[in-house]
């Protein structure tokens, strides 16, 4: 799917021009899932992009941004980190505690900055109990309290997904996943255009 994307911004590039606003949305699978929805919305005003593959966790992020970003100039990033960082291992502790996930969120926000770009943090969106790989739904408030505070503090815009999507978690959400059916997926894209225009 992500190849896909950037296929649609090439062509796009093309049809707009150079001089079209750059959208890069870096994320996790919801991302993957609403980007197609954001391209569309946005087709004609801006190209938009989703970094290759799942950004998965803020360590991953740390590693990877740099590529991410690549040579191009971006107008707009999005982006999110969380599902990935508080998902449970076989030993019962997270897959990056609390204390790191804030750390390499800084590392994250300071490269993203270099850029000039305007930046928007995507808030985690809801867990539900049962979940596989084990997830704990009340990790996702402090882990979005935790990016919350630090976008605050490093002047970042937040996009509250999490709120939006548990207003509509029994409309949108697939039964017992952190995933969404098309209509949640549209919907979130939704709002992520709005914070983007």
């Amino acid at each position: 799917m992500t190849r896909l994307l950037w296929v649609f911004a090439l062509s796009a590039l093309s049809a707009l021009g150079q001089s079209a606003p750059r959208v890069l949305i870096i994320g996790d699978s919801i991302s993957i899932g609403y980007t197609p929805f954001v391209a569309k919305m946005l087709a004609g005003k801006a190209v938009v992009v989703h970094n290759a593959g799942n950004a998965a966790t803020a360590a991953n992020g740390v590693m990877h941004v740099v590529t991410w970003l690549g040579k191009d100039k971006w107008d707009v990033i999005h982006f999110n980190f969380g599902l990935h960082d508080l998902k449970r291992l076989d030993d019962g502790e997270r897959q990056v505690p609390p204390d790191q996930y804030e750390r390499y969120l800084r590392l994250i926000a300071d490269q993203l900055k270099k850029t000039g770009a305007r930046l928007i943090f995507a808030t985690t969106t809801p867990v539900p109990e049962g979940v596989s790989p084990p997830r704990v739904p009340s990790d996702v408030t402090m882990y979005n309290a935790i990016a919350v505070k630090v976008m605050k503090e490093k002047g970042i815009a937040v996009d509250d997904l999490n709120a939006l999507a548990a207003a509509k978690a029994a409309e949108w959400q697939v039964p017992v996943n952190v995933h969404y059916k098309p209509e949640g997926y549209e919907g979130l894209a939704a709002q992520v255009v709005k914070s983007i225009q």
